[in-house]
């Protein structure tokens, strides 16, 4: 990637975006970091080697790609106060920003920017995130590569064609390692009723979970089909599945993951102001 790479942002997502591709090859000095003041870049640019600047338009102004990571709720001021940097250069812009529409964004920017709206979460921040990509009709097939390798640096990446399935990555990747999180709690608190000690527990259940997720990445099977290899009839894991099943467990995950999508709809028309 040969490409100069401004963030907007110096937070833990940026970071580690940045972290995964200086581990990919990208060369330091190609990638700067913004943020208000020195203190909060002193960290990155001394971990990472960046260039870092508190000027976000000068930050912008020779940049091929512009990577917003600020919140949600700063970025039309950070935006609209980037729009002539921005008009003069033309840089490919990716937002990471959860809950803003790319057309609000490219219009905060001055309008008719290649924009790319970008879906990750948090396990990102160790490098096995799962990230959901939109492309506005701006944006070429080099920009587009691009925005794969940069995401890529810190998981897998999935472009969608139409904007509005990005809520729908927000329900099953973007917020669902929380879901997992509620697992391994639930679990947890069970397996203490049931004797074992909270942290052997702990340990097991994530452990297991870690194990059947390598499984079914590494298998050319579908789940149901591994869920299926795992259970002996009238055995221990058949009675479990069976107790889930008739406690509308699928239901009750599909109506969480709908409830999600509703949510980052009504976020998206709150933050642009509709």
């Amino acid at each position: 990637m040969a490409n100069k790479i401004t963030f907007i942002g110096a937070g833990n997502m940026a970071s580690a975006i940045i972290g995964g591709l200086i581990d990919s090859g990208v060369a330091p000095s190609t990638i700067t970091a913004t943020a208000p003041n020195d203190s909060e870049l002193a960290s990155i640019k001394q971990r990472l080697g960046i260039n870092t600047d508190t000027d976000n338009n000068a930050a912008v102004a020779e940049a091929d790609v512009v990577v917003l990571a600020v919140k949600p709720q700063i970025m039309r001021t950070v935006c609209e106060a980037l729009r002539d940097s921005v008009q003069r250069q033309r840089p490919l812009v990716i937002s990471i920003a959860a809950g803003l529409d790319a057309s609000t964004i490219d219009q905060w920017l001055g309008g008719n920017n290649a924009m790319v709206r970008c879906m990750p979460n948090t396990p990102s921040l160790v490098g096995y995130g799962a990230s959901g990509l939109y492309a506005n009709a701006k944006v070429s097939d080099e920009q587009r590569d691009v925005a794969t390798q940069l995401m890529e640096a810190v998981g897998i990446v999935e472009w969608v064609e139409e904007e509005a399935l990005l809520d729908a990555v927000t329900a099953v990747s973007g917020s669902a390692p929380a879901y997992f999180f509620l697992m391994f709690e639930a679990m947890e608190e069970a397996a203490v009723k049931l004797g074992l000690p909270a942290a052997t527990a702990r340990r097991l259940a994530i452990q297991t979970a870690l194990g059947a997720a390598t499984m079914a990445q590494q298998s050319d099977k579908d789940p149901a089909t591994l869920k299926q290899n795992v259970m002996s009839p009238g055995g221990t894991t058949e009675r479990a599945i069976q107790h889930m099943e008739e406690a509308q467990l699928r239901t009750t995950i599909a109506d969480a993951m709908q409830a999600c999508s509703d949510r980052a709809q009504a976020m998206a028309k709150e933050l642009s102001g509709e």
